[in-house]
């Protein structure tokens, strides 16, 4: 069987053939240029429960504990959490002190913290002097990347390393003032 295709003439046959000429023509178009597509309307709890199943078809992305830890995105997380953590104990001290400002005023601070046994204010001290200087650090880290300054592989690294030493450094130096 010879093919239209095959001998150059299918665009050309399709021109003829619905070229609007007559008005039978046209309506032939309109038959042939239709394609039948049924609809049907759902509920709207249906379309969470589609959603689901299209979901559960699609392959999951591969989670981080697979790879091997990285200092830029350990120290990016590190960076989230640290600030996160000092936000809340600010707001929080904040929003005490509001609510009952004579039980939170510096000379009642003072005076618990003179109460507590010595390893239990170096610890404090810890827990509050590390997660400061290593969020303080880092911002000053990213403020030199904010001047492009440390964006190679290297100096990201270098810079990062730099951030833990001091961090460690600040640390000790702030328990022990």
């Amino acid at each position: 069987m010879l093919s239209t295709r095959a001998i150059g003439l299918g665009p050309a046959f399709r021109k003829v053939v619905l070229k609007p000429k007559y008005g039978q023509v046209s309506a032939l178009r309109g038959v042939l240029s239709k394609r039948a597509i049924q609809t049907e309307s759902l509920p709207p709890s249906s379309s969470v429960e589609i959603l689901n199943a299209q979901r559960l078809k699609r392959p999951s992305s591969p989670h981080f504990t697979i790879y091997q830890p990285q200092l830029t995105w350990l120290g990016s997380i590190a960076n989230r959490f640290t600030g996160a953590g000092l936000s809340v104990l600010l707001y929080g001290y904040a929003i005490a002190y509001l609510v009952a400002p004579t039980t939170f005023d510096s000379a009642h601070v003072i005076e618990f913290a003179a109460g507590l046994p010595d390893a239990v204010k170096y610890a404090g001290k810890a827990i509050l002097a590390a997660p400061f200087a290593f969020h303080s650090l880092n911002g000053l880290r990213h403020l030199g990347w904010d001047l492009g300054k440390f964006l190679t592989l290297k100096g990201a690294y270098t810079s990062g390393y730099a951030v833990l030493a001091g961090t460690a450094v600040t640390t000790v130096a702030l328990v022990l003032m």
